[in-house]
């Protein structure tokens, strides 16, 4: 199953690691994330700058989502039962 993570990004859901809130204030550990996955290229930003609501980690990826970490969690257990 997918998930829909904003902008017309699906992506599968197995590959999500974790679904994490970045509302500020965010936190000093998340900032270093999401650094080191920009130094990395591994960030994919979905949203405008400033309008960030959830970092989704996956296996290969870092995604900074316009769509809210409970809306995603709730649209990836969803997929799991179902699954």
């Amino acid at each position: 199953m997918y998930i829909h993570l904003g902008n017309n990004y699906i992506i599968s859901f197995k590959s999500i690691i974790a679904i994490l809130n970045i509302e500020p204030p965010i936190s000093r550990d998340l900032t270093d994330i999401i650094e080191i996955a920009r130094t990395e290229r591994n960030l994919v930003r979905i949203s405008k700058k400033g309008k960030e609501k959830a970092l989704i980690v996956c296996s290969d990826k870092i995604y900074l989502s316009p769509i809210s970490s409970t809306t995603l969690y709730k649209r990836a257990s969803n997929n799991y039962e179902e699954g």
